[in-house]
């Protein structure tokens, strides 16, 4: 069993800055792709950035030159840098990853508890 913990959500003010964390533990053989999605109250849960194990990233449209995601893969940790935070970025993050759980390949791809980002003066 694979599972995935983020931290480091919280209340900020518009313009501000925070810094998401996903430590995945558990079965782990090896880690694919990670990412993480967002889901505001009332809307569809969509992709904030993902990245590959060999470091590629994919961002969505409204967060591009903003935030910036990362990875470490010997602790097994992806991060999400999130700058000049607006309003409209408030939601529930939660974090994704691909994850081989042993050497016959077993894959699964777990959800974390999400963390939720309120941005508001």
């Amino acid at each position: 069993q694979v599972q995935l913990v983020e931290s480091g959500g919280g209340l900020v003010q518009p313009g501000g800055s925070l810094r998401l964390s996903c430590a995945a533990s558990g079965s782990i053989f090896s880690i694919g792709g990670m990412g993480w999605y967002r889901q505001a109250p009332g809307k569809e849960r969509e992709l904030v950035a993902a990245i590959t194990n060999g470091g590629s990233t994919t961002y969505g449209n409204s967060v591009k030159g903003r935030f910036t995601i990362s990875r470490d893969n010997a602790k097994n940790t992806v991060y999400l840098k999130m700058n000049s935070l607006k309003p409209e970025d408030t939601a529930v993050y939660y974090c994704n990853a691909e994850v081989v759980t042993n050497g016959l390949g077993t894959r699964v791809r777990p959800w974390g508890q999400g963390t939720q980002v309120t941005v508001s003066s």
